[in-house]
């Protein structure tokens, strides 16, 4: 089971305009705790920033589920959330339980559309309240090392 971290990154960039300006960029790390979770977005993050950076902000994110895409113009994640739908024998009534996954993908569309292909092992009912676009730029699965 993946713990994932959302972690802020603080840097100064360059505009297009030749423009200094601060930015506040957000990532999902796989890690075991707060410190491993900074320790490997700092990895993460030194090839590609230039220049001083700072982890401003770590908290668990509660992801149960991740389905990433190999389409190139799949640039974005979006936020879903579903219900998994089952009777409670006793009672007699519907229980619905609350999960929040992560679909990568170019649009809205897109985003239903692998949603719907990563669920299609899950032999149960459920139900999709919301998808809505996240601001994270990229997401860093544990890999473990050769």
């Amino acid at each position: 089971m993946n713990n994932w971290f959302e972690c802020k990154i603080k840097y100064e960039k360059t505009t297009d305009d030749g423009k200094i300006a601060s930015v506040n960029e957000n990532y999902l790390v796989d890690a075991l705790s707060f410190t491993e979770a900074e320790s490997r977005i700092i990895e993460e993050m030194k090839p590609f920033i230039s220049g001083e950076f700072s982890v401003s902000g770590i908290k668990r994110a509660r992801i149960s589920e991740l389905f990433p895409s190999d389409d190139e113009e799949a640039d974005k994640w979006y936020r879903c959330k579903v219900f998994y739908l089952t009777i409670d024998e006793e009672k007699g009534i519907e229980k619905r339980t609350g999960v929040t996954m992560l679909v990568q993908a170019a649009d809205l569309k897109g985003a239903l559309e692998g949603l719907v292909k990563g669920m299609e092992t899950y032999m149960g009912d459920y139900e999709i309240a919301s998808i809505a676009e996240t601001t994270l730029m990229d997401v860093y699965p544990y890999e473990a090392e050769k």
